[in-house]
């Protein structure tokens, strides 16, 4: 430890996040301390209210800070279109191609065997739920990989009898690609691009 105590753990802290590894997170705790301290009490305090005013959506279970979230509760939106999506950040990268105006419903996983990820811990269940009404077709926009193909096979597997069209996205996205680092092109092509399940 070359530096203060309250340095080396918030540079733990940092670290511990996506992407950012030992030296990205010195370089923010460097920046963030030469920042006036309103800045400092700024971020806390933001940091705070996203926990305290942050929540699922009760329908497509997005991040929101309203419920339902503005997506659900639009009028505009065709309704009888569902894309299942893997995490939030998947809604932003399709929202962002302006070419989808369906809902969504946000599994927040996969299945993961492995792992001891399976129907009741993803929202399968509550994707069901919501297909019982007018829901004419679901667009299955997982990630390409081996957990997420498994996904797609047992959602579409239990969408059959219900007599919904079941689409996937085109295979022009790379595998191990995840949504959220797509280019906006090429989403758009793979949404436009989709095939039957």
């Amino acid at each position: 430890m070359f530096t203060s105590k309250p340095i080396e753990k918030i540079v733990e802290l940092f670290s511990t996040l996506p992407s950012i590894g030992k030296k990205t997170a010195q370089r923010l705790v460097f920046y963030i301390l030469r920042q006036d301290k309103e800045f400092a009490l700024s971020l806390a305090n933001a940091l705070i209210e996203l926990h305290e005013h942050t929540l699922y959506c009760s329908t497509c279970f997005n991040f929101t800070d309203t419920d339902p979230c503005i997506v659900c509760s639009s009028q505009t939106r065709k309704g009888k279109l569902i894309c299942v999506v893997e995490e939030p950040q998947d809604v932003t990268a399709i929202e962002k191609t302006r070419e989808y105006k369906g809902m969504y419903h946000v599994l927040h996983g996969t299945l993961n065997p492995l792992e001891g990820i399976g129907p009741n811990e993803i929202k399968v269940r509550e994707l069901l739920q919501r297909c019982t009404t007018d829901v004419e077709e679901v667009i299955l926009a997982l990630n390409a990989s081996v957990e997420a193909e498994l996904t797609i096979q047992y959602i579409a597997k239990l969408l059959k009898p219900l007599s919904i069209s079941v689409t996937r996205l085109s295979r022009g996205l790379p595998v191990g690609t995840d949504l959220e680092y797509t280019d906006e092109a090429t989403l758009a092509r793979a949404i436009e691009g989709r095939v039957n399940v």
